[in-house]
């Protein structure tokens, strides 16, 4: 089993991981080994965070040395992949085997576990986060023996489980729900007004599968990505212009990362993403932020953010707005209410983003704001983790699978400090 005792950065490289070792085993035994026989340690995914929730200053283990494990089940339609998997290869798998999985985000790169436990999503007004898709759980808790749990099974204890920050255990395998593959046209309308969207946001995000608005709030208008699933009828909605050249969601980057665009179908897995995954996603240096706002917000959410253009626009790339449709998992930002997300791919310069940012928070947590759980956020951690109805099931949740606090760190002892 090899460990780095080398400092590690970020995918963004806006920060280096504290631990002194971080470990990649070859096979579950070492894994499980590892894991029972280290005092403190904590799975660290493909590090595409922008926090330290997957931080430690003891020891992290990365997952993408196991075997790799793609096993469907056709009778109950769904697929088991170990939890290391990247979203673009499982993807490209299920489809070769003709299924799909209803949603993925933005970018393809990321790997299964980590998004399922921070809560990340795409975008579609019926669309859950992609946590949402799991119906089974597979984790090495502080002895290093296998816990397994399903939906099915304990329904009481898996929706606490699944979007739970790496706080469990080390995730391995977990269980997604599959469907037939099916294929997806991706069309952009340039020089859409935002006070349109602001108007009647249901029907603008409501119009094809899978939708996103891109802006940088400092002028009148968006670009507007449609993913229209073949088969569905056409969405009503038409603002702006039809685009006749590919583009790339940040304003003046080439366009060649970016996924088919013009209406051409194609398999889903190449047009759900905004980025093929041969390519550096999104701008590349870069901070990002991200905040979840009930759907009815919506409106109130676009003057706040128009009102602080002039501060935003010259510390941005580009911001991007996305809804999910609500869920049932303890810790997911979407938990019981539909939810507008209002996404920020900072220019990588603290400094000046951060007061920024500030602004950013003090207009929408008025509002109903919740942070991505993997995403700069300056908002007070216990007052954030009090605005989540389940965060004292969660709290005991913990006792029960780690009372130790061997996965524990330091991002999570401010959001849920011990006793």
């Amino acid at each position: 089993m090899s460990a780095s005792p080398a400092p590690v950065r970020n995918w963004a490289g806006n920060l280096t991981y504290a631990s002194p070792r971080i470990h990649r085993p070859a096979d579950h035994g070492a894994l499980a080994a590892l894991v029972r026989d280290t005092p403190r340690i904590r799975a660290l995914g493909s590090g595409h965070s922008f926090n330290r929730v997957a931080d430690s200053d003891h020891d992290l283990v990365r997952l993408d040395g196991l075997p790799r494990e793609v096993a469907v089940d056709r009778e109950s339609s769904t697929v088991t992949v170990s939890a290391g998997t990247r979203y673009a290869d499982l993807a490209a798998e299920l489809h070769r085997r003709g299924l799909a999985l209803a949603n993925l985000a933005s970018l393809p790169h990321i790997s299964v576990a980590g998004s399922c436990a921070t809560g990340t999503h795409g975008s579609g007004n019926g669309l859950r986060c992609l946590a949402a898709a799991v119906r089974g759980i597979e984790l090495l808790g502080p002895d290093g023996e296998a816990v397994r749990l399903a939906r099915d099974t304990d329904p009481d204890v898996l929706p606490g489980a699944v979007v739970a920050l790496g706080l469990l255990g080390v995730v391995t395998r977990l269980t997604l729900e599959v469907e037939p593959a099916f294929e997806v046209s991706q069309r952009v309308r340039l020089d859409v007004p935002l006070e349109e969207v602001a108007a009647d946001a249901d029907a603008v995000f409501g119009s094809a599968y899978s939708v996103s608005l891109f802006t940088d709030w400092n002028g009148d208008a968006g670009r507007v990505w449609l993913k229209h699933r073949e088969g569905d009828p056409a969405g009503g909605w038409s603002g702006g212009r039809p685009a006749d050249t590919p583009q790339h969601p940040v304003p003046g980057m080439p366009a060649g990362p970016a996924t088919e665009q013009l209406g051409a179908p194609g398999p889903w897995f190449e047009r759900l993403p905004h980025f093929r995954p041969g390519f550096t996603p999104s701008a590349g240096e870069e901070l990002q932020s991200e905040f979840y706002l009930p759907r009815s917000a919506a409106a109130a959410a676009f003057a706040a953010l128009r009102g602080l253009g002039d501060r935003i626009a010259p510390v941005l790339y580009v911001s991007e707005v996305r809804t999910v449709r609500g869920d049932d998992l303890w810790l997911s930002p979407a938990y019981g209410r539909d939810s507008i997300a209002f996404h920020f791919t900072w220019r990588r310069d603290p400094e000046a983003v951060a007061p920024v940012l500030a602004a950013v928070e003090e207009r929408l947590a008025p509002l109903g704001a919740l942070p991505h759980w993997g995403k700069l956020a300056t908002l007070p951690p216990q007052e954030v983790a009090a605005s989540y109805e389940r965060a004292a099931d969660f709290a005991d949740l913990l006792e029960r699978f780690d009372p130790r606090g061997k996965f524990r760190n330091a991002f999570a002892d401010l959001y849920f400090p011990r006793d």
